[in-house]
């Protein structure tokens, strides 16, 4: 590459990096600005993962626990997502806790899925649980996060927390301040729900 290429190339850069610089602001305004509402009254607090009966890693439990936090927040669901132990959560009238418990683990082989299809999966099953601050399950969920084929062990992690996630979502939540009694859940396929109760 010639001198005269060379310095048209860093010229490129550089505007590009200074148009992007520039307009960062406004990209950040427009961000805020269309940040939906919550749909629901509710904050939610996640408790630790609790590991149940099953001997699994901690650096499982405590990404379980991390991802909870990042994939709640994304479902603008809620109002706020507090971690377990926050003392603002104290405050909060309206507050769901999450507790999830681990029922099942399987840890898996990156080198085998990458090798062949068939063996190999990490795989991770919880019981999830909205409950109120008087214990009462408000929503409750059997769900599934696994890796099968590419990606690292603790992918499975990740999964299990954006189904999770979706699950909330996808479930009814009652208005804060009305108290009804549970309804049974039924286990079957990846997710496993107890519906909202209004």
């Amino acid at each position: 590459m010639t001198a005269n290429k060379k310095d048209c190339a860093v010229v490129i850069v550089t505007l590009m990096v200074a148009t992007i610089l520039a307009r960062s602001p406004q990209l950040c305004a427009q961000t805020v600005a269309a940040k939906p509402a919550p749909t629901s009254a509710w904050s939610v607090q996640v408790d630790k993962v609790d590991p149940g009966d099953v001997v699994i890693e901690p650096a499982f439990q405590i990404a379980i626990y991390e991802n909870l936090l990042v994939e709640l927040g994304k479902t603008k669901q809620f109002k706020q997502v507090f971690r377990s132990g926050d003392r603002n959560a104290s405050d909060v009238p309206d507050l769901l806790i999450l507790k999830t418990t681990v029922q099942k683990y399987t840890a898996g082989s990156e080198t085998r899925r990458a090798v062949t299809t068939v063996s190999g999966a990490t795989k991770l099953n919880v019981r999830s649980q909205l409950c109120t601050r008087d214990g009462q399950v408000v929503v409750e969920h059997v769900i599934d996060g696994n890796v099968r084929f590419l990606g690292s062990n603790l992918r499975a992690t990740h999964n299990l927390a954006r189904n999770v996630a979706k699950s909330i979502e996808q479930s009814s939540l009652p208005e804060p301040g009305v108290s009804t009694p549970a309804q049974k859940s039924a286990t079957s396929g990846v997710a496993a729900a107890r519906p909202g109760l209004r």
